[in-house]
């Protein structure tokens, strides 16, 4: 397995496989573009795919620089380790339901906190999505010393009125929650 830096050659196969994993219309090209900018810092990538020895993409991870993304209403400051100046965002993750099992999630996770550490950040947070199968993603970030912030009802609803997503637990109007953890690097 080769763990390396997300590049625009991967952008239609991460597309595929995000919409797969999250439901329809998750990720597009243009929002896709928007999240790998906003990863890229002092010329450090810190979003990262996993390439199989048949050189398929099997997963991969998105993760936001310091100071590089908008705090909005679903994150809680106040409450984090760090300042929000010294605080990452662990945007988005997902393995094929062929290659889960083998330590892709943690790998590509760790590959993204050691960019993070080399562009100055302190800490991650994510939005953690509670009704993933067997609150997978919930038990995964814990396991890798995440700590519960803040559960947040809804929060992936409005993304279905107004860009199309389809949750492939609630379909059309997502009712999960998000649980907003934090990781000290």
């Amino acid at each position: 397995m080769q763990y390396l830096p997300l590049t625009h050659t991967h952008f239609q196969d991460v597309i595929s496989l995000a919409n797969i994993v999250h439901g329809d219309n998750y990720m597009n090209e243009q929002s896709l573009t928007k999240m790998h900018q906003q990863g890229i810092k002092h010329d450090i990538n810190a979003s990262f795919v996993a390439i199989n020895e048949q050189n398929e993409l099997v997963g991969f991870r998105l993760s936001y620089a310091a100071d590089q993304w908008d705090i909005d209403k679903w994150c809680s400051p106040k409450l984090w380790p760090v300042f929000p100046s010294q605080m990452a965002y662990f945007k988005c993750i997902a393995v094929s339901e062929k290659a889960q099992g083998q330590g892709i999630g943690p790998k590509l996770l760790h590959a993204s906190i050691v960019a993070l550490r080399q562009q100055g950040a302190l800490a991650g947070v994510a939005h953690l999505w509670k009704q993933s199968p067997g609150n997978g993603a919930v038990k995964y970030f814990t396991k890798a010393g995440g700590e519960l912030i803040k559960l947040h009802d809804n929060r992936w609803t409005e993304l279905c009125g107004t860009q199309g997503y389809v949750c492939t637990v609630c379909e059309n109007s997502c009712q999960c929650q998000a649980a907003e953890m934090a990781l000290l690097f």
